[in-house]
């Protein structure tokens, strides 16, 4: 069997209900793939579509942990829609991973609402650095870092399983973010590179140099010396896991089943 790598090394399912993201990231993967095949054109990927028969459609019992979403976000404009969908994942017996750049005022919608699915329940927040500047530049409208941490707080004392997710790791100071958001998880704090970025960028961001050459930049901070540093730091820490961007880099072996490492 092949090694597991992306989403896979989290969930055995993803589902997801719209095309499209607010959020613009530039090194989005999701917005990449959707260029690719001719699905969107760039500018129009933050001008979303909600799929109504993904969410009017009933949700049966999966094997494993079903994650959503995985190519779009939750959000404001979405919150009641990504709702809906969540219930019936839930009822049906789901356990599922809900990952977000996360809007506190959707984080506090969903805990209200989901609060007899706890056990079944594990958010997974991503934070790739605690500057906002470069927050804004790489995560145009997503939240900026304390509102992240701010919902991963309020996931924490509602009583629900919590993680974050630092891919990509935006900077070298990712300490501050695992030192920030430790208090708060209960699950892992997984560490993992931008990956890809010499084919998405020109892709998600036509003709921007200065995103090109960001990129580049990014490809030098997260590079080999750093990664082995990181690993000689946290290796023994519990709470620390390894994406499969490091995974290469650090000779760890990959999972063989989608879902293992969650």
């Amino acid at each position: 069997m092949s090694s597991i790598t992306g989403t896979k090394e989290w969930a055995g399912k993803n589902i997801n209900i719209q095309t499209g993201c607010e959020h613009e990231c530039r090194y989005c993967y999701a917005k990449s793939m959707a260029l690719r095949f001719s699905r969107v054109e760039a500018c129009n990927w933050k001008t979303t579509i909600i799929d109504r028969k993904k969410v009017e459609k009933g949700y049966s019992k999966y094997k494993g942990t079903v994650m959503f979403p995985s190519t779009h976000d939750i959000t404001p404009a979405n919150v009641e829609e990504c709702l809906v969908v969540l219930d019936k994942l839930l009822r049906s017996g789901n356990r599922v991973l809900i990952v977000s750049k996360p809007h506190l005022d959707c984080v506090k919608l969903l805990c209200q609402k989901l609060s007899d699915y706890k056990t079944q329940i594990l958010f997974r927040f991503t934070i790739g650095s605690a500057d906002d500047e470069l927050l804004s530049y790489w995560e145009p409208m997503a939240p900026k870092f304390n509102e992240r941490i701010a919902s991963l707080e309020h996931a924490f004392t509602q009583g629900f399983q919590t993680s974050v997710s630092s891919e990509p790791m935006l900077d070298r100071h990712i300490d501050i973010v695992i030192d920030k958001a430790r208090p708060f998880v209960t699950d892992a704090i997984w560490l993992g590179a931008a990956n890809r970025l010499a084919n998405i960028i020109p892709r998600n961001c036509p003709g921007d140099q200065e995103a090109l050459r960001k990129a580049a930049e990014l490809k030098q901070l997260i590079d080999t010396t750093y990664i082995h540093g990181l690993y000689a730091r946290y290796k023994e820490d519990p709470i620390i896991k390894w994406k499969d961007t490091l995974k290469k880099v650090l000779g760890i072996p990959a999972s063989e089943e989608p879902g293992l490492d969650q």
